[in-house]
């Protein structure tokens, strides 16, 4: 399936019905009086949230959402019927934006979250609701409330616990196809992951988190090189980071991995401040293709950088996966604690 994260839409609210101008007109009810309904409602375009849908691919062949204009009063007071809503189902984790202004208006981050883009004209008032003791019969009555029209661009930003994050070709969709049932498309040449990857990976019995696979980064992509901002504001949404550093050349022009773990760093600075002080835990990957002197030496330059030893990991042999998984189950578990305590704080 293709993957679509980013559509823009017309959404067009109904007009609302107008309101009727009518007498009563039955035998031995003589000057009646006025008795014309208001018009209804008209129907509003609403965005929902659904957990069934990955991507916003099924809005891409149709541009323009119009809900229905609202029926006309009738006589005997009648009100006319309320037009039907239009009712778009989008992706959970789809950001609502105003085309034109660039402001945002909704984030759909909960299966079921809905939000009205275009609401509907409202009825107008028949001529009932006019009369008075100085004008008996009137005939005047409202027009419905206009419909509205509104651009709008929605944007899916995947939901996720952990994030993945690396060069291509730094064993990413290996990680994922090891812990979790995602099978992500694998091979030895860079940027074979052009879609973003969810897996579910357990922890224990019970626990489970929820990992993301976005395609490889290169130097320059918070400025649009290569998948570049496209895929980067993926890992927004993710609690942490793990950052995959491949110990083998992998065709870049940066060769040393302490080098392209620095220079991916600087990448997710430019991008966004709060992004880059997100918590990252650092793996070096392909681990079983240096020896244990030359692989030592690598733990040291990067614990001389980040004050601690980082993670080794090969998808191939198995090593340091569970080690990694228990890592990232442990980490969860105390942001979880930090948050239920900041709750508790607030409450009292």
């Amino acid at each position: 399936m293709r993957f679509l994260d980013e559509v823009e839409i017309t959404c067009i609210s109904g007009q609302g019905g107008s309101g009727m101008v009518s007498f009563r007109r039955e035998p031995f009810v003589p000057r009646g009086g006025p008795d014309g309904g208001d018009g209804g409602r008209g129907g509003s375009v609403v965005l929902v949230a659904c957990h069934r849908l990955n991507t916003l691919q099924h809005l891409r062949g149709r541009r323009v959402y119009s809900a229905k204009r609202g029926g006309g009063g009738g006589t005997k007071g009648m009100t006319g019927a309320c037009g039907d809503d239009r009712v778009v189902e989008v992706p959970v984790g789809t950001v609502v934006f105003d085309l034109e202004s660039g402001t945002q208006i909704a984030d759909l981050d909960v299966d079921g979250a809905r939000t009205v883009v275009c609401r509907g004209g409202r009825g107008g008032r028949g001529n009932s609701h006019f009369k008075s003791s100085t004008n008996r019969t009137p005939r005047k009555s409202e027009p419905g409330g206009e419909s509205l029209e509104l651009r709008v661009r929605l944007e899916l930003k995947l939901l996720a616990d952990v994030g993945l994050l690396g060069f291509p070709n730094a064993g990413k969709s290996t990680l994922i196809s090891r812990i979790s049932n995602a099978r992500p498309k694998v091979a030895d040449y860079p940027f074979t992951t052009l879609v973003p990857n969810l897996g579910v990976v357990s922890v224990g019995s019970e626990a489970s988190f929820v990992v993301a696979d976005i395609p490889g980064l290169v130097t320059g992509a918070s400025e649009g090189v290569g998948l570049g901002i496209q895929f980067l504001k993926h890992v927004e949404r993710c609690s942490f980071l793990l950052h995959l550093v491949s110990v083998m050349e992998i065709g870049e022009a940066l060769e040393d991995p302490l080098e392209r773990y620095t220079a991916l760093c600087g990448e997710l600075q430019s991008f966004s401040a709060e992004l880059a002080a997100r918590h990252q835990i650092v793996v070096l990957t392909k681990v079983d293709l240096l020896g244990e002197e030359e692989l030592g030496e690598l733990m040291d330059s990067f614990e001389a950088v980040l004050g601690h030893r980082p993670l080794v990991l090969s998808s191939v042999t198995g090593r340091g996966v569970p080690e990694l998984v228990q890592a990232c189950g442990t980490r969860l578990q105390a942001m979880l604690e930090e948050q239920e305590g900041l709750d508790d704080e607030l409450s009292e």
